[in-house]
């Protein structure tokens, strides 16, 4: 069996989505497997709130307040761990514009690429991706909608597929 690749993942928690939503917590998986998240302190005029995408994520504003770290620390890590890389997202189209909203208010250029996940996923991969992923959040337990989470269950979705897929190849 050939070695496999293991693409680093990102997710995005929000405040809601559409206009005036804002990154609530960045989650990245990854090559080497390590998980990282970060609670987003808002900016002052990051003010929409959206209680439907609050009941999923089940972060409060008074969390983001007291654990929330700064867009430019956060843009900062994310620039020192994934320089030159290409991270993957399930939900570019989201999480592009907030992790550019990210950078826009730190003040700096993203030295590394957001590429949507189902590029790089084979027809095979896509047709058993979903009970995949549910068979691993099931065996798991783990929690909906927290982004190093979510980002670690995209990760080991897309290797059970890929090994998955080399088997029924033979």
């Amino acid at each position: 069996m050939e070695r496999l690749y293991t693409p680093a993942i990102l997710d995005i928690e929000a405040s809601g989505f559409g206009k005036g939503s804002y990154p609530i917590e960045i989650g990245v998986a990854a090559e080497t497997g390590e998980v990282y998240s970060w609670l987003v302190l808002p900016e002052q005029d990051w003010t929409h709130w959206r209680e439907e995408a609050a009941s999923l994520h089940l972060i409060s504003r008074e969390q983001l307040q007291s654990e929330g770290v700064r867009p430019n620390f956060i843009a900062d890590e994310l620039n020192a761990l994934f320089e030159g890389q290409t991270l993957y997202s399930d939900g570019w189209g989201f999480d592009s514009g907030w992790l550019s909203l990210l950078f826009y208010v730190a003040r700096k250029s993203m030295l590394f690429r957001l590429e949507t996940l189902p590029k790089i996923l084979s027809d095979d991969q896509l047709a058993h991706w979903d009970k995949a992923k549910a068979d691993l959040r099931q065996k798991n337990a783990w929690v909906h909608h927290r982004a190093g989470i979510d980002a670690h269950l995209l990760q080991l979705t897309y290797k059970k597929t890929a090994i998955d897929e080399q088997l029924r190849k033979g």
